[in-house]
């Protein structure tokens, strides 16, 4: 007997915005000049992600290689880097704060599945990283992860849960290893 059953899979709840015809042209633009790591440019990058609805601040870095699902969905702060390969599944709101840096293939994934249900049903949350966070190196962030001013994520960890301010937290689940301390 089969307890999950793919075939009644239904998440037709769950709209994504922006009609399919804007849509598909995002996934275009995505394609040629966000996930294709020939184009270097921060500055077409932003003006295409304004264009589709992003909230961004000033001097915000995007470098090659980057897959953005939504940027409708998506706010980001003043002097904020996003590194090679993130992957931001923006399925629902991401805010990102000031001054926060998101390392090379780290993902922040609004979406899960809720393995208990039967039919496997699509769950998504908001995510926010405040001011002055630092998301290590292939770090994953989770749905309805919170992670407090200044907090870091090491590499390699995964965030389920809240971050609080100033922490560092390191593995999977991440837990809190030590506080974080920059000098002046």
């Amino acid at each position: 007997m089969e307890k999950i059953d793919l075939s009644r899979y239904d998440n037709s709840w769950y709209d994504p915005g922006r009609g399919a015809f804007l849509r598909s042209l995002w996934f275009i633009i995505n394609a040629l000049f966000f996930i294709n790591a020939l184009n270097p440019s921060s500055g077409i990058k932003l003006f295409f992600l304004r264009l589709f609805g992003a909230k961004l601040g000033k001097n915000v870095v995007i470098k090659p290689g980057v897959n953005i699902k939504y940027p409708w969905n998506i706010e980001i702060g003043d002097y904020t880097w996003i590194g090679e390969r993130v992957w931001i599944d923006s399925l629902g709101s991401v805010k990102i704060g000031a001054n926060c840096c998101l390392s090379q293939g780290s993902m922040i994934l609004n979406g899960n599945h809720d393995y208990t249900s039967p039919t496997f049903d699509l769950q998504v949350k908001p995510i926010i990283l405040e001011h002055g966070v630092w998301i290590g190196a292939h770090a994953v962030v989770t749905p309805g992860t919170l992670c407090g001013s200044h907090s870091v994520l090491s590499v390699n960890s995964v965030a389920s849960k809240t971050l609080e301010p100033y922490g560092i937290y390191r593995g999977n689940p991440a837990i809190k290893v030590r506080e974080r301390s920059i000098a002046e």
